[in-house]
């Protein structure tokens, strides 16, 4: 009959096996392998920069981006670049970030606080889970 045995669950008590088309059964668990790939969910991040002396308005503009970018689902990764010798207002760049965010407190949680690497300073905020 072309047909194969198959052992299903070696660990079970007592072993279980199968009098199957082992073909036929290797391409049904590519399948099944590619339909929960297809499944998963795919973490986006969504980068937002500024300067360290960024301005009132442009920091809207871009807390506006933040929160739309959170309701999506997406997480952000916001920093402050730093060029030439402003990398002397630090500070100033890291109160930036925690003002960023506080703002978005309500939509997100902060999984990295402002870190200071090499030129950037960087800050990840993910979404909260829905209910």
């Amino acid at each position: 009959m072309e047909l194969d045995l198959v052992e299903i669950s070696p660990n079970a008590d007592p072993p279980v096996c199968k009098v199957i088309d082992y073909k036929k059964f290797l391409y049904q668990q590519k399948k099944k392998q590619k339909e929960m790939k297809a499944k998963a969910v795919q973490v986006v991040v969504k980068e937002i920069r500024f300067g360290p002396n960024t301005d009132d308005h442009d920091f809207e503009f871009k807390l506006r981006h933040a929160e739309k970018f959170l309701k999506e689902g997406a997480k952000v990764k916001a920093y402050v670049f730093f060029k030439g010798r402003s990398i002397l207002f630090k500070e100033q760049g890291e109160i930036l970030l925690l003002r960023f965010a506080t703002e978005l407190e309500d939509l997100g949680k902060v999984e990295q606080l402002p870190r200071l690497e090499g030129k950037r300073m960087t800050m990840f905020i993910t979404p909260k889970k829905k209910k």
